[in-house]
């Protein structure tokens, strides 16, 4: 494969300041691998990091960004065994230790000392050894890379419906759950938690997410304002009134958060899963969370294990996932693509070079 010595890549300079720029391809030391990048999908977190220049644990500016990825790889530093040039893989944007207590346990998302990985939004990039060793997957023949760039937020949505004890509250007659935010990852609850068994309330201000979610499984779905305070206009669309099951969040809006905590049932089970910017406060009813049993989780990030999940699921056509691929790009578009997730005209974009 005939590698350029120079590529163009998205280069974060700052909040909602992206410079494409020409830069040496690295090159690929021990135990590393050169990813050519096929297909790149726009995420949330990169709304998020766009707008607020960075991230506190993920990337610091200046960098490439981007971290759902796909491609084949384009060369293989010495020492590298188990892949191939040639090969055909996403790559996760963590690798965990595999050492620490929380790996050993099986909470890789919670690793001591987790890498990350961004720079998708580029022509190459490099894959440091840990994740060549740990963060690899082969893909199919018949999965493209665009489908393929899906894994990572897939794979997150899986660990969170693992979070949310489906099995248990699947037993009920009126199984159901509220999912709070039609973004492109409230939509991949609502497919996920659909095929589980349950029913889906799927819950946005913005109409055309509501019906992409009818799409994705959801039995019913709510129109609600921005901003919270939406928690008794929802109670009336739950069994008997006394709230959901389950309650997911995907908005990260602290008011959100709120309106989620008032939606479960007695013995309801609330999943915080948006995560919301640092130093925000929500209000708890301790009374109510105590008496009337409510399970509150926060969950964050993916497993190896529903990587590989997720990479299972996208290969079976059946899965709805290429509805969240609403539009496509090229790298020189990738400010206009984040602006048209700002402004609730795409769901995920396509990028290539």
């Amino acid at each position: 494969m005939s590698i350029p010595s120079t590529m163009r890549g998205a280069m974060l300079l700052g909040p909602e300041h992206i410079e494409i720029q020409n830069i040496p391809v690295p090159q690929p030391g021990r135990g590393e691998a050169l990813l050519k990048i096929g297909a790149a999908t726009t995420c949330g977190t990169d709304v998020k990091v766009f707008r607020r220049g960075g991230h506190p644990r993920m990337l610091k500016v200046p960098t490439l960004f981007g971290h759902e990825m796909a491609g084949e790889i384009a060369a293989i530093g010495e020492g590298v065994h188990d892949v191939a040039v040639g090969d055909r893989v996403v790559v996760a944007n963590s690798a965990p230790c595999g050492g620490c207590q929380y790996c050993l346990a099986g909470r890789e998302n919670l690793c001591t000392d987790l890498h990350y990985l961004n720079g998708a939004f580029s022509e190459y990039l490099a894959l440091p050894e840990r994740f060549v060793r740990r963060s690899l997957y082969s893909l199919p023949d018949s999965l493209s890379f665009a489908r393929a760039a899906l894994t990572e937020p897939l794979a997150c949505v899986l660990h969170g419906s693992d979070a949310c004890d489906v099995a248990l509250y699947a037993k009920a007659p009126d199984a159901q759950a509220i999912v709070l935010g039609g973004g492109p990852i409230g939509l991949l609850f609502v497919a996920v938690l659909a095929r589980r068994g349950i029913d889906v309330l799927l819950a946005d201000p913005n109409p055309s997410r509501l019906e992409v979610g009818i799409r994705m499984g959801a039995s019913s779905t709510a129109a609600i304002q921005r901003g919270g305070g939406q928690a008794e206009h929802l109670l009336g669309s739950t069994p008997d009134g006394l709230g959901a099951h389950i309650v997911v969040d995907c908005t990260g809006i602290p008011e959100v958060w709120a309106d989620a905590l008032n939606l479960a049932r007695p013995g309801g089970l609330v999943n915080l899963f948006g995560g919301c910017a640092p130093g925000t406060q929500v209000p708890l009813d301790t009374h109510r969370v105590h008496y009337s049993e409510i399970t509150i989780k926060g969950v964050y990030h993916h497993r190896p294990h529903t990587f590989s999940q997720a990479l299972s699921l996208l290969s079976d056509p059946s899965f709805p996932a290429d509805v969240l691929l609403t539009c496509k790009s090229k790298l020189d578009g990738i400010e206009q693509a984040l602006q048209a997730m700002i402004n609730k005209q795409a769901l995920k974009v396509v990028i290539s070079s």
